[in-house]
């Protein structure tokens, strides 16, 4: 035998050793061999590996020690969106009979009809990935993200110790397996002692030490976290049958050498899925990682075919959580938070408590009324928790411990020390007026040009493709120029020259140069477009058209009031509300002068223009879901070229829907009320002027 050849066959008795070990130890909790015979193995095979390089392969275990640090994480395209499961907001029992009482329901299932069976699992805390094997051997690992585009965290992945490099027995040709990157509460306790030890900072739940570990750059960092991982579905697949039930795919990925929860059942009907909702509740402390609830799957893969989906979330799967988790403490103070929408919203700050894991110092109150409702002053006792055991709230004042005063018009009586909680009148951040629309909860900030809370959400929609179409104006570049200081308003943007964008970071001469004139060429615009750039609160695009076209010129829709602006096509009372809250703020007037003294122009008027009419003149078009070939823009703009109106609602006046995939509830709406549903092909037709 040749050197080669005896090195090939080591190399590969050392891996099966080493795999073997790493099983016994960190899934078996049982280790076959001490540290040192395990770290001499370990380093045998690295030395090997490293004589020939050539016998290096992906399922080697001296590939979880971490690779090269990565700049950025590339994205990965699902072949199989990472859907979401919708949440069962009653924890009580009746969310397991709501559920079941749904999918019997969809199934048209008599009421005498056999009780449908279930998976029962456990809802884990921590990050959702999937790991990708082709022919048994693991090739990329990827976060959830959006569900449809996540990032690929590959390296760190192969990290963790219980993910099998290579599946065992004989695996499918692909095999995407999706499931949960998660900590055990005593391995990130040992974690922070050592953490704490060496002067560092230590994570702070399990949760969110398992998603940052998993979002390292530095794979090695990723290494030194004590991550699992469990298995709980499938994506893609190719060259292989599953099983015929959700609870024996489980059986199999176990089968494959996958870590998979062994708090599971299989139960038949709501009762038996609430008497486990209960048992793992009762347990919860016991077992050694966190969970939030449990879910519920049908357990036949046909029965979940047949129920399909909802939007982007199954019918057949439900999440039903637990309480969250509760405590006392004293509210301190109350600010008023202005988001990136423009939305007030009061936050009560606390001395600090631990809720659910983490210490929480801010409570969010949701908006005036609810404050209001519950009472909350300054200086009470509350009861907080974590909703969702993620955003901490104020459930309930604790009434007998509020702070009291002696009453100002009664010698013998007491009254509150601090007067009940009101949102000021004018925005905390810019001054401009607080407007609420009527029947409406959340009140806002109406500058929305100027307020530094919405400023950047603000000239990203300015300078987007459908407004302004500033290209080269994105996202880095708008948060170095607000940053900066540079750029306060969108009038601000046209004040930018050469020299100025050049001294940005990452932004060289020739890339100013094209900026600069991408800006200068913006100028020239419509009313519709420069309407819709606004951002006035409930004006999307095809409103904005609407205006332009009703009005023709910019100070007829500045002067216009309500009653007048309800005149216009689609435009009701919230809407005209909008409109006339914002050109009301002062400020907005001014950046809008300022922008046309910039020189931003469009067509003397608009409105009053007589088009040819097309084959699709008058009609109503609303779309849902993706279509083959078309961007969601591109067939908008065709049907307004052929004289037709694209809607987003659907109602009565809708004539036609144009259907996709994944089409979700608007596809429902169009069903119930009779209108007629396109795919792609027949609005081509009918853009050709054809008859269907």
């Amino acid at each position: 035998m040749s050197g080669f050849e005896a090195a090939r066959e080591r190399v590969e008795a050392l891996r099966r050793e080493i795999e073997a070990h790493n099983r016994a130890y960190y899934e078996l909790d049982a280790p076959t061999v001490s540290d040192a015979e395990y770290d001499a193995l370990f380093r045998e095979l690295q030395a090997l590996e490293a004589t020939h390089p050539e016998l290096a392969a992906p399922d080697s275990p001296t590939k979880r020690v971490g690779g090269k640090p990565l700049a950025q994480f590339a994205e990965v395209r699902h072949d199989v969106p990472m859907l979401s499961i919708q949440t069962e907001t009653d924890t009580g029992p009746n969310g397991a009979a709501q559920f079941d009482a749904r999918v019997r329901r969809e199934l048209e299932l008599a009421d005498d009809a056999a009780a449908v069976e279930y998976s029962a699992e456990l809802k884990f805390d921590g990050l959702a990935v999937s790991l990708r094997y082709e022919h048994g051997v693991f090739v990329r690992g990827a976060t959830r993200g959006d569900g449809v585009t996540g990032e690929d965290v590959t390296q760190n992945l192969r990290t963790v110790r219980d993910i099998p490099l290579r599946l065992a027995g004989d695996a499918p040709p692909l095999l995407e397996v999706r499931g949960e990157a998660y900590m055990r509460r005593d391995d990130l306790a040992r974690y922070n002692e050592k953490a704490r030890a060496r002067g560092e900072k230590p994570l702070v739940n399990p949760r969110n030490g398992a998603a940052g570990s998993i979002r390292q750059l530095d794979p090695a960092v990723a290494a030194a976290r004590p991550l699992k991982f469990f298995a709980y579905g499938v994506g893609a697949l190719a060259g292989w049958r599953p099983p015929a039930t959700h609870a024996a795919l489980l059986d199999t990925l176990a089968a494959f050498g996958l870590p998979v929860c062994e708090h599971r059942a299989v139960v038949k009907g709501w009762r038996e899925l609430a008497d486990f909702h209960d048992r793992m509740g009762a347990q919860r402390a016991a077992i050694p990682f966190d969970f939030d609830g449990v879910v519920y799957k049908v357990n036949s893969l046909a029965l979940q075919e047949r129920l399909g989906f909802r939007s982007r979330e199954p019918r057949w799967a439900v999440a039903h959580k637990y309480p969250a988790e509760e405590a006392r403490t004293v509210v301190d103070a109350i600010d008023v938070q202005v988001g990136r929408t423009g939305a007030l919203t009061p936050v009560a700050k606390l001395r600090p408590v631990f809720v659910g894991g983490v210490t929480v110092t801010n409570a969010t109150l949701h908006n005036e009324d609810e404050a209001r409702r519950k009472d909350v002053r300054v200086g009470d006792t509350v009861i907080v928790r974590r909703a969702g055991d993620v955003i901490p709230e104020v459930v309930a004042v604790v009434a007998e411990a509020r702070p009291m005063q002696a009453s100002a018009h009664d010698m013998f009586a007491q009254e509150p020390l601090h007067p009940p909680f009101a949102l000021p009148e004018t925005c905390p951040q810019c001054g401009s007026r607080v407007v609420r629309e009527e029947g409406g909860a959340i009140a806002r900030c109406s500058g929305g040009l100027v307020c530094p809370a919405q400023v950047k959400g603000a000239l990203l929609h300015f300078a987007g493709r459908r407004a302004m179409d500033i290209e080269g104006l994105g996202d880095k570049l708008v948060e170095q120029l607000t940053a900066g200081g540079q750029v306060k308003t969108p009038a601000d943007i046209y004040m930018l020259d050469v020299p100025t964008l050049a001294a940005l970071e990452r932004m060289g001469e020739k890339s100013a140069e094209n900026l600069a004139a991408a800006i200068e060429k913006s100028k020239q615009t419509t009313l519709a477009r420069f309407v819709f750039a606004l951002g006035i609160r409930n004006v999307g695009e095809t409103t904005a058209k609407d205006l332009a076209r009703h009005f023709g010129k910019l100070e007829n829709l500045m002067r216009a009031d309500a009653a007048q602006l309800e005149t216009v096509p689609d435009v009701g009372p919230v809407v005209a509300e909008s409109l006339v809250d914002f050109f009301a703020e002062p400020h907005n007037r001014e950046v809008i002068e300022r922008l046309r003294a910039a020189g931003v122009r469009w067509p003397e008027s608009e409105g009053q223009v007589d088009a040819p009419p097309g084959p699709l003149a008058g009609k109503v078009f609303v779309l849902t879901g993706t279509l083959p070939t078309l961007k969601r823009d591109e067939a908008k703009a065709m049907i307004e070229a052929a004289g037709g109106k694209a809607s987003g609602s659907v109602s009565k006046k809708t004539d036609y829907v144009l259907a996709g995939e994944e089409a979700g509830s608007k596809l429902e709406k169009a069903r119930e009320l009779d209108i007629p549903i396109l795919n792609e092909a027949e609005f081509i037709k009918l853009l050709e002027g054809a008859k269907l």
